[in-house]
């Protein structure tokens, strides 16, 4: 049975007893994109612990184009929250031979990438193990989607010209279909929505307001609403705001989604609404809150706030 809070779970069997004891708070992907100077598909030719991930490129798929072989020598996104000595070595996944990644290069002219587990994705039979949101969420994407998806938002992040009719098409494919879910038969199409979704956030596309409604009416799927959630970041209406709100103030939704929501609400600086979020922080959760998983996985020490102290925040913005 598919956990709730993963949909795909990379296994990170080479952490070693070390790194057990050694947390980071991991970055988003749009975190990870942002920092990066280039986005690339490559051949891993060899992984050590000491000396890092040498890889060839095979094409540079975003930003300046790189070529011929170089080395991953360090990070660009990690903070600890907890560690036992150093965290300095790259125990690599031996099984992974092809693999995208997005690098850094930084002020020491070393190549980088985000975190040990943050920052690339591994190429298996054709599918890519794709991160849109969240190293903790993760979907199986064909690797021509995942090319044209990611490449759009790496440019836009950077400025840049992408395919827009290329992603519209694609947008328009999925979002119109009825939200699905993990069932044999829907699987497939479920990770296309998501990244459909995601792509709408990422890209701040307008004009599919209501196309993400059932989405983010979908209570039986978590992900269909915290990606629908996160592209309503694109809707600032007052009737997008209410439909924040009502997922907000109803104590019966889950408290991750609503913290989404929040984020989503923070981005429209809703002065109007402060005095009724004020309101509503008094009685809302201050349930421990996060993406849950392995307590094991360094992943563990991810910043992420309850309710009520995202509510404060959103509050004390305006």
């Amino acid at each position: 049975m598919i956990h709730r809070r993963l949909f795909i779970t990379l296994v990170f069997a080479w952490l070693t007893a070390c790194a057990y004891a050694t947390t980071w708070d991991e970055p988003w992907q749009e975190d990870v994109i942002k920092n990066a100077d280039y986005f690339v598909l490559a051949n891993v030719k060899s992984a050590t612990e000491k000396k890092g991930i040498t890889i060839e490129i095979i094409k540079t798929l975003g930003g300046p184009e790189l070529k011929g072989s170089l080395s991953i020598t360090d990070y660009y996104l990690l903070s600890f929250g907890s560690y036992s000595g150093r965290y300095d070595e790259f125990d690599f996944p031996q099984d992974i031979k092809k693999c995208y990644f997005f690098i850094k290069k930084n002020a020491e002219g070393h190549y980088c990438m985000a975190t040990p587990t943050a920052g690339y994705a591994k190429i298996k039979a054709g599918k890519v193990y794709a991160t849109y949101r969240h190293s903790y969420h993760q979907a199986l994407v064909p690797v021509d989607d995942y090319e044209l998806t990611m490449t759009a938002i790496f440019n836009n992040y950077h400025k840049l010209p992408y395919n827009k009719q290329a992603i519209t098409d694609y947008i328009d494919k999925y979002i119109k279909l009825k939200p699905s879910g993990f069932a044999k038969d829907e699987v497939e199409t479920f990770f296309a929505q998501h990244v459909a979704l995601e792509c709408i956030y990422h890209l701040r596309l307008t004009g599919y307001y209501d196309q993400l409604l059932p989405f983010f009416h979908d209570r039986s799927n978590f992900h269909n609403q915290v990606s629908a959630a996160r592209a309503l970041i694109s809707y600032n209406t007052p009737i997008c705001k209410q439909e924040l709100m009502k997922v907000i103030i109803d104590t019966t939704n889950d408290i991750f989604v609503q913290v989404i929501c929040i984020w989503s609400l923070s981005e429209f600086k809703p002065t109007e609404l402060k005095e009724q979020l004020i309101q509503i922080k008094e009685t809302a959760s201050t349930k421990e809150n996060g993406f849950g998983g392995d307590i094991m996985d360094p992943r563990v020490g991810t910043m992420f706030p309850t309710v009520r102290e995202a509510l404060i925040k959103l509050i004390d913005s305006l």
